[in-house]
């Protein structure tokens, strides 16, 4: 399976075309529900600009990238959420099905998993299927 081109750029239009409300932005930033979550809540944070891997941004949006990373957290915590994994997929050996940068959120919950322990080297079966 090959890699969608920037011209086919899902997250470049879900800015302009896509239902999903936005939960957060900044200048640079907006985060809204992942259509295909792992957990409650689970959320991915994208940059406006079209870019592929974290060392792409640049000084000022990477601290932009920390700021809506709290927001969205606070957001998911004031619901409940008592932990989180954050993650980004840089490439598509990596898994990365989208070439444009995006940062999942999961929000986690007392008992939403038998065993937490590993944290993200334990995913969890998805609520949707992918």
């Amino acid at each position: 399976m090959s890699m969608p081109t920037v011209a086919e750029c899902i997250f470049c239009d879900v800015q302009r075309k896509d239902d999903r409300p936005i939960r957060a932005r900044t200048r640079s930033f907006f985060a809204v529900n992942d259509k295909h979550p792992v957990n409650v809540g689970h959320t991915l944070v994208i940059p406006y600009r079209h870019v592929s891997r974290l060392r792409d941004l640049t000084v000022e949006e990477f601290a932009e990238l920390r700021d809506i990373l709290e927001t969205v957290q606070d957001e998911l915590a004031a619901q409940n959420a008592e932990g989180f994994n954050i993650g980004v997929n840089e490439g598509e050996v990596a898994g990365q099905t989208v070439p444009h940068l995006h940062i999942h959120v999961i929000p986690r919950y007392r008992g939403d998993v038998e065993s937490p322990r590993g944290g993200i080297r334990n995913l969890k079966a998805a609520l949707v299927e992918y």
